[in-house]
């Protein structure tokens, strides 16, 4: 059924984690010198924010405490999360608000493009919360969303991150469909963590789904993102990429976890920056088109810019492979 919800989910963040309330707190590492985000505090973070408000949109960005907020939202960059502000899953790394969600705004997909074009987006990043709830976990919102994109900002090109839709047969096909210009999925994190890190999630499903998107378009973009300092091994994230290799996946991102919260899954250990950088040779030593990896590194962060990046990388691998 669609509905159009009260503004954000308002009476579902009353309790934003329910499901680590009974947690013991876990302890929170001191950053290092090499982590410091830029203060919210620009008129044009507030401009953004406002605008938000005004068309009942969320972001990812406020909804996740991402520290790259202050430095995007100065340039007016902000990362739409569709389908309300409340999600299905339980993650052990999210900050995003779980439990029951409401309905489906119908009106959302319209408010996004409005959003798009009054902030001037050559580039949009669009993802969600997991909304296992419904028939077909969101598809079809993002097929409106894209649409309605591409009707009111025609050259503005989409990145959607989505969820991994199992058990919603149809769906990635449909999603794939609708065009977009960069699909990403992220892994988050190694096999070996997902038990307590992601237990909604399953690893090879949504490997799985990487490569359906290669199966379904060859041509389409496909992007997916990793975190570090859970605990992995260096190892674990080798084979990860070769995972993500064998998916054909062109762009890889790599950044730190950072705790939201004591209730939430502690910091093992902080990257160091000559690690980052370590990591990201490999990949592209692996055959990815496009790597961002440093400790401040998120999905969307400089997605716009990146994206030209990987454009170019393909086409000049292509006409390497030709000559």
């Amino acid at each position: 059924m669609i509905i159009n919800p009260p503004p954000a989910d308002l009476a579902a963040r009353t309790v934003r984690h329910p499901e680590k309330a009974h947690r013991p707190d876990s302890p929170v590492l001191r950053k290092p010198a090499w982590i410091r985000a830029k203060a919210p505090t620009s008129p044009q973070v507030a401009e953004t924010r406002q605008l938000m408000r005004d068309l009942k949109l969320n972001t990812v960005c406020e909804e996740a405490a991402c520290p790259n907020l202050g430095e995007c939202w100065q340039q007016k960059h902000a990362t739409v999360m569709i389908l309300g502000a409340v999600c299905t899953r339980a993650c052990a790394f999210c900050n995003v608000a779980t439990g029951k969600p409401s309905g489906v705004d119908a009106d959302e997909p319209e408010h996004v493009a409005e959003a798009v074009g009054r902030l001037g987006l050559n580039h949009v990043v669009i993802t969600s919360v997991d909304r296992d709830d419904l028939a077909d976990g969101g598809a079809g919102q993002f097929v409106k969303t894209i649409a309605a994109i591409r009707r009111a900002s025609p050259a503005t090109t989409v990145e959607i991150l989505t969820p991994d839709f199992i058990r919603k047969p149809g769906a990635i096909e449909a999603v794939v469909a609708a065009r977009p210009d960069v699909y990403n999925h992220n892994l988050e994190t190694v096999p070996r963590l997902y038990p307590t890190i992601r237990p909604g999630a399953r690893y090879f499903a949504s490997l799985q789904l990487l490569a359906k998107v290669k199966e379904v378009d060859p041509s389409m973009f496909t992007k997916s993102g990793l975190m570090v300092g859970l605990g992995e091994e260096k190892i674990e994230i080798m084979q990860v990429m070769d995972d993500l290799r064998a998916a054909d996946v062109d762009f890889l991102t790599i950044g730190q976890y950072l705790q939201p919260t004591r209730k939430h899954a502690e910091v093992k250990s902080f990257v160091t920056p000559d690690e980052f950088k370590a990591y990201e040779t490999l990949a592209y030593a692996k055959g990815f088109s496009m790597v961002s990896a440093s400790p401040l590194t998120r999905s969307s962060h400089h997605a716009g810019d990146d994206f030209a990046r990987l454009k170019a990388n393909r086409a000049a691998k292509l006409a390497t492979a030709r000559a």
